[in-house]
């Protein structure tokens, strides 16, 4: 019955409201990960100031091994996922007893093992697309000429320090897709308990996200202007002062 599936329903609709406000409203440009889009420009700007690139080399290698570790995380989840659905029976039987989960219906657990298995496949193919995307943009780096005196050469220099952060910026995006794909799935594995248990579980997800991505003082360390730099080196009043050396 369709009432069944209301809690796939309801993740796909706040699965799909969420991308849409980190991807594509109004508000988009305010999240933590537009804010880094800028730094990621930013690096590959200053990169081509540099004659040695060993520090951008690094920094590229360390994101590949990141990425490489989610890819591989989400493989993982494919080959759990496609376990669960060849070996339903023992798996139901075992959680039959568990207070509150449903295990009332084979074929719902099916077509919900199944999705779960859809989830960690899209996380898989978004993290081995940033991994190639990575791959570009240090391609990219290593093609970037130095800023020399010339006119004519820094231009072509920052152009392609330009292209090389927005492929940055691109490999990036992809990489936070999968991230939230994974995120996503343990909203969506409260299924087990119900859809109304699903769409609630997906909910405290999402709204996680949201506040990391618009309230979390990772984009306050971001969004620190000048009066937080003077509030830092303002010099202690003669209170404090006393008080400091009283102590």
């Amino acid at each position: 019955m369709l009432q069944d599936y209301y809690g796939v329903i309801g993740f796909v609709v706040i699965a799909a409201g969420f991308s849409w406000l980190v991807d594509h409203s109004p508000w988009a440009s305010r999240t933590l990960s537009r804010r880094m889009d800028e730094h990621r420009k930013q690096w590959m700007m200053n990169m081509a100031a540099r004659s040695v690139r060993i520090m951008d080399s690094q920094i590229i290698a360390g994101l590949q091994n990141g990425i490489a570790f989610f890819a591989s995380t989400a493989l993982l989840g494919i080959g759990a996922a496609f376990t669960l659905i060849t070996a339903l029976d023992p798996v139901m039987s075992a959680v039959g007893d568990v207070p509150f989960l449903d295990t009332t219906s084979r074929i719902q657990w099916e077509v919900m093992s199944l999705g779960l298995l859809v989830i960690y496949a899209y996380a898989f193919f978004k993290f081995g697309w940033a991994y190639r995307l990575v791959n570009y943009s240090a391609m990219l780096l290593g093609a970037t000429p130095d800023v020399p005196r010339d006119n004519d050469a820094t231009a072509e220099a920052l152009r392609g320090a330009y292209r090389a952060g927005a492929m940055n910026v691109v490999a990036g995006r992809q990489f936070n897709r999968g991230l939230r794909a994974l995120f996503l799935s343990i909203g969506y594995l409260a299924w087990i308990a119900g859809p109304m248990a699903q769409i609630g579980g997906t909910l405290i997800v999402a709204g996680l996200l949201v506040s990391r991505q618009f309230f979390s003082p990772a984009l306050a360390a971001l969004a620190a202007g000048q009066d937080a730099m003077d509030a830092v080196s303002m010099p202690a009043s003669p209170d404090e002062s006393g008080d400091q050396a009283t102590g």
